[in-house]
Formats: C-alpha cells, structure tokens, sequence
C-alpha cells in the first residue's frame, strides 16, 4: 500500500475515533444518569466501553500518555459496570420476575411483588390518573413489614418536587403499579417526608 494512501486511511481513523469517542461518552453518561433500569444502564456502560476504547484510538494517534491510560483504567471499570448491570443484576432482576410470575400461575393477580421494582413506580387514582411517584420505601425494623412509601408530587426531575408520606395501607398493587383511593387533594395534604 503506498504512503499516501495509508496516510488518508490513519487520518480517516483517527477522525472516525475523535468523533466516536465524545458521541459514545455522552449517550452512555445520558443513559446510565437516566436510570432506567437493569438493562440500559447495562446497555450504557457498553456504549461508554466502546467510547473509551475510541478515546484510546484517539490517545494512541495523538501521543497523549494519559488520555491513553486513563481510557485503559476506564474500559476496565466499563466491563466491571457491563458484568454487574447486564450480568448479575440482570440475572437477580430475571429471578424476582420468575417468582412474581409463578406467584400468579393460576391466572390470578400476583400475590408477590419485588420491594425494589416500588422505585419510580407510578401511585395511581381509581380513574389511573397519575398522583406522585414512589421513590422510596420504609419499613418497620422489627416486623419488616413496609409502612409507608415516600412519594414525589409535582415538580419535574426532582426539581421542585415535594416528598410525602404515604400510607402502605392506602395503596394496593394493581397490576404493575400502585392505585390508591386518594385524590390529588388527599396527596397533598399527606405529612411531608423532610431531609
């Protein structure tokens, strides 16, 4: 191959890197901040492999030692974040699902239900209106039965968000969300989860 040739495939390379590298990180960082779940976070940290493996192109074409070095400790700290997010998460996640499914074999509504998939779930109204969102549960240490969940209402993102106190007893499963006999009012009129 000649010189010049092999020069426009190097320089193709390196800007093919130095384009991948930024667009990669980024939508792995707006996916694993997203927190959508088990499989997209998974998903994220193999986007931000391959990000970080075009930032070692790019460290590699450019001569720059540390961009080189940390990329290498990153695609490291990457597969670790693939094994545990597509691996063993997804694995537990897989083996919560079993047992909710096999708790309605007969055709009935589900009598188990994984306390973890409660995060974000919607708190609906009779009509499915939605009132708040779950964003944690509390239980009691000595029975370990939940008490209560603190709800978000209002606000985008967390921002300008208020957190309430809601009853475990004003709540029921339906389905895969939680619908409550509480109106939008009653919601707010809930005691406030303080920080």
């Amino acid at each position: 191959m000649s010189a010049p040739i092999r020069g426009l495939e190097d320089n193709f390379m390196e800007e093919m890197a130095g384009w991948i590298a930024p667009v990669a990180t980024m939508a792995a960082a707006m996916m694993t901040a997203a927190n959508l779940g088990t499989r997209v976070t998974g998903w994220g940290f193999v986007i931000f492999t391959i990000g970080s493996l075009a930032w070692i192109g790019v460290a590699m074409a450019t001569q720059q030692p540390n961009l080189l070095w940390s990329n290498a400790f990153l695609t490291l700290v990457n597969v670790i974040g693939i094994w545990r997010w597509l691996g063993h998460r997804a694995h537990v996640e897989d083996a919560a699902k079993a047992d909710v499914a096999q708790s309605c074999a007969d055709g009935q509504e589900a009598t188990l239900f994984t306390v973890a998939g409660l995060d974000g779930m919607p708190v609906r109204d009779e009509a499915g209106v939605m009132l708040a969102k779950a964003v944690a549960v509390m239980a009691d240490c000595r029975t370990g039965h939940i008490d209560h969940l603190i709800v978000s209402v209002g606000g985008v993102g967390g921002v300008g968000e208020t957190l309430r106190q809601l009853s475990w007893n004003a709540v029921r499963m339906r389905g895969q969300g939680l619908v409550t006999a509480l109106d939008q009012g009653a919601i707010h009129g809930l005691p406030e989860a303080r920080a």
